[in-house]
C-alpha cells in the first residue's frame, strides 16, 4: 500500500505531494493513520539540512497522533483504531545500557520518526510499537499533538534533574516550547517566571502559569530578578549575554538548553563556578516519560495553545512558523 505524503525534494525547498511504498509491516510495527501533526521547529532545521542529515526526499512530521490502522504480529497491547501518538522516536536498539536501564532516548542507534524514515506530513506513519503511546480520553487529538515532542522536550528534565513544588524555575523564550514550559512548571508547584524579549506576551504568559514576568528589554528589571532562579529553560538559545543569563540562578542552580539552536554559548568558567552553578541539556524522554507525561497532562489539563491548517496547505503553516507567527504551535490536520 502506497503511502501518500508531502516531502522536501532539496534542502529548503517547499513541500511537495510525494508517495512511496511502505513495504511489508515489521512484527514489532504499527502503522497509524494520521489525523494531526504538529510542526516543530526541528522540522525546518531537518527541511533546511541545517543539522547536515542529507537526506532527500524527506517527509517531516515528528508529532503525530492518528488511529491504528495496521499491528505487527509481535505487538501487544495496542488495537485496531485506537488513538495513538508517536514522537521524535520511533525505535532503538533495545540493548545498549541506556535502553536496559530504560533510558532509550539516550541510545546511541535511536531512530528519529523523520529523521531516519519519512515521518507524519502524511495520510499514514510507522513506528516501532514501544514508541507508539495510546492518549488519554481528556486530551485533545489536535491539541496533544505538540506534547509528543514540544510537551516531552519540557517535561524530561523537570522529573530528571529533580525540581520540586518549592523551586523557582524560569522559562526564557515564550514560544512553542516555552508555553509548555510554563503550563509544567507551574502544574509541579513551582513559582514560575517569564523571560521574554516580546513585552506583549506578559497576559498570555501569565494565563499558562506565570506568576512573575521579565521583559528581556528592561535591563533594571533583568537585574532586578538576579540570584533568583533555581531552574531556568532555554527554550530559544540563541543572541543572550548567557554569563548574565547564568547570573538568574541562585546557588547550585541549573540552566536547561532545550532549544536546538546551531550556535554556540559563549560562557566564562566563573559564572559555573561561582555560586556551584551548572549548565546542562535534555533530549525528549523515555517511552515511560512519555506515558507518565500524557497522564500528567490530562490530569492537570495541560495543552498546547494551536493554529490548524489543513494538511495540503503545509507550505503555508511552515512559513507562520519560520516567520515566528504561529501562537503557539502549528497543527496540520488530515
Amino acid at each position: 500500500m502506497k503511502i501518500h505524503a508531502f516531502a522536501a525534494q532539496q534542502a529548503g525547498g517547499r513541500l511537495e505531494p510525494f508517495a512511496y511504498e511502505a513495504g511489508p509491516l515489521g512484527g514489532n510495527e504499527v502503522e497509524i493513520a494520521v489525523t494531526h501533526c504538529g510542526i516543530c521547529h526541528s522540522d525546518i532545521h531537518l527541511i533546511d539540512n541545517d543539522w547536515h542529515t542529507d537526506r532527500y526526499p524527506l517527509v517531516p512530521g515528528h508529532e503525530v497522533v492518528g488511529t491504528v490502522r495496521a499491528l505487527g504480529a509481535a505487538v501487544r497491547g495496542l488495537s485496531a483504531g485506537q488513538r495513538v501518538g508517536i514522537g521524535w522516536q520511533c525505535g532503538s536498539c533495545m540493548q545498549c545500557d541506556s535502553c536496559v536501564r530504560g533510558d532509550h532516548n539516550l541510545c546511541p542507534e535511536s531512530l528519529g520518526t523523520c529523521a531516519d524514515q519519512h515521518g507524519g506530513f502524511a495520510d499514514a506513519c510507522r513506528a516501532d510499537a514501544r514508541f507508539v503511546f495510546p492518549i488519554p480520553d481528556a486530551l485533545d487529538s489536535a491539541a496533544v499533538s505538540p506534547l509528543f515532542c514540544g510537551g516531552i522536550t519540557v517535561y524530561s528534565p523537570l522529573v530528571h534533574y529533580g525540581v520540586r513544588p518549592a523551586m523557582r524555575v524560569g522559562v526564557m523564550g515564550i514560544g512553542g516550547l516555552g508555553h509548555l514550559a510554563l503550563q509544567f512548571s507551574r502544574a509541579f508547584g513551582c513559582e514560575v517566571t517569564a523571560f521574554s524579549s516580546s513585552p506583549e506576551k506578559e497576559a498570555e504568559a501569565r494565563k499558562f502559569g506565570a506568576h512573575g514576568f521579565v521583559s528581556l528589554k528592561d535591563k533594571a528589571a533583568f537585574q532586578r530578578a538576579a540570584r533568583s532562579l533555581d531552574f531556568l529553560f532555554a527554550t530559544a538559545p540563541h543572541g543572550m549575554d548567557w554569563d548574565s543569563v547564568m547570573g538568574l540562578l541562585r546557588p547550585d542552580g541549573r540552566l536547561c538548553v532545550v532549544g536546538a539552536v546551531p550556535e554556540p554559548i559563549q560562557l566564562n568558567a566563573f559564572s559555573l563556578i561561582v555560586g556551584r552553578r551548572s549548565l546542562c541539556g535534555s533530549p525528549i524522554g523515555s517511552p515511560a516519560a512519555i506515558r507518565e507525561m500524557l497522564e500528567f497532562s490530562a490530569r492537570h489539563q495541560i495543552a498546547a495553545q494551536i493554529e490548524t491548517l489543513p494538511m495540503d496547505r503545509v507550505n503555508d503553516a511552515l512559513e507562520r512558523v519560520r516567520a515566528n507567527k504561529a501562537r503557539y504551535r502549528m497543527v496540520l490536520k488530515a
